[in-house]
């Protein structure tokens, strides 16, 4: 099993809580990304990142010091959104970092694919921001299918937490050998699911926490998941998509 999640736009460095174990695989293409955007004017720079003046210029000394090698923090402490908050990655146990190390993949648009301990830095780069490099048209062409190789050498099934930027980055070149298991988290309106931005991103970093804590390696255990209010939906799920319902939408499953 792989769990696949998004990563946070918000990052900071933290050198002291735990040490990171390895630098990310695709360090050769970071360092060509980051050769790319500082070959760009700052102006340029803030329309590719759309962000306010305040967080570009931020990002633009960050980008000038950016040092990949060094001073840096483990991925899983770096990212610092709503996801990973509920994750809490700074209070789980030794064994439950362990696991998420094993199983636990981050995506992104500058690493490419980042395990938990890998070191990284503070960037700003989405995956579907509009960046050409050798001849790409964007992020998802540079990139290709070697993410989802990357996950396909190591697992025959992938556990999609990630938005759907992120996940259609690997999701169309996965061999068929490989299963997708897309969690979908929601309401249901009008016998529609509708999903909400933030308690999808709680959601799927408490799902994530649980897996830790549970040592959920099964398929079929995942549908056990029940926090935050949310019930897996036998009726609304299917083989490669787990709904799980909150409010008076959701039933428990039989």
């Amino acid at each position: 099993m792989r769990v696949i999640i998004s990563p946070a736009k918000r990052m900071r460095r933290d050198e002291d809580s735990l040490p990171w174990l390895d630098l990310p695989c695709f360090l050769p293409q970071a360092e060509q990304l980051m050769e790319a955007l500082r070959q760009m004017t700052p102006e340029q720079l803030r329309h590719l990142w759309r962000c306010n003046e305040a967080i570009a210029a931020e990002n633009v000394e960050r980008l000038r010091e950016m040092d990949l090698r060094r001073h840096l923090t483990p991925a899983v402490l770096s990212f610092d959104g709503i996801q990973y908050q509920y994750m809490a990655p700074g209070v789980l146990e030794e064994k439950q970092l362990a696991f998420l190390q094993e199983h636990l993949r981050i995506l992104s648009g500058f690493y490419g694919v980042l395990r938990p301990f890998d070191g990284v830095v503070p960037y700003r780069l989405e995956m579907q921001a509009k960046l050409s490099v050798s001849g790409s048209r964007d992020l998802y062409a540079f990139w290709g299918s070697r993410l989802a190789e990357a996950l396909a050498r190591e697992t025959d099934w992938v556990l999609n937490l990630a938005s759907r930027e992120y996940s259609r980055a690997v999701s169309p070149f996965l061999p068929s050998s490989t299963r997708f298991l897309t969690c979908v988290f929601g309401e249901k309106r009008e016998g529609r699911i509708v999903e909400k931005g933030t308690l999808c991103k709680m959601a799927r970093g408490r799902m994530v926490r649980w897996l830790a804590a549970e040592g959920i390696r099964r398929p079929e255990a995942v549908r056990d998941f029940q926090e935050l209010g949310y019930r897996c939906s036998p009726e609304e799920s299917s083989a490669d998509c787990l709904v799980f319902l909150r409010g008076s939408g959701a039933t428990p499953a039989r």
